[in-house]
């Protein structure tokens, strides 16, 4: 089963750049929180999405699978090779993304900083290279 990413329309805000916020935590501690307790986590998030689209800086968000679920990908030699599960064993493990506007790292660092996820895990920036067309 594949979740949909929620996502907005693009605004024209200037010269203001895309950045993905990648999401990373612990599964199998995430996995041990109740459900109430986790609803109030997910309750922060939606919030933390709000706050993004009222500030026009929402673009995209989606949560993934769990790692168990992933597989690789490997061509060598002209041969396929795909094996379950995630490349490499980490402490932690990219859940999910947001994908926000921004004017520059430093203002997408200030929105990582007030992602809830940061409280539990760790937020990883990234400014999108835009592709030009043609």
């Amino acid at each position: 089963m594949v979740a949909a990413v929620e996502t907005v329309a693009a605004g024209s805000k200037g010269t203001e750049m895309h950045f993905m916020l990648m999401l990373y935590a612990d599964e199998v501690a995430g996995s041990q929180i109740p459900p109430e307790e986790m609803n109030g986590f997910m309750d922060q998030m939606h919030a933390y999405r709000e706050a993004l689209r009222k500030a026009e800086a929402f673009v995209a968000t989606a949560p993934l699978a769990p790692t168990h679920t992933a597989c690789t990908v490997r061509l060598h030699d002209g041969e396929t090779r795909v094996q379950d599960g995630p490349y490499a064993e980490t402490r932690e493990q990219l859940g999910g993304y947001f994908i926000i506007r921004a004017a520059d790292m430093d203002e997408a660092v200030n929105w990582a900083t007030r992602c809830p996820a940061a409280t539990w895990g760790t937020v990883e920036v990234r400014q999108i290279i835009e592709l030009g067309h043609g």
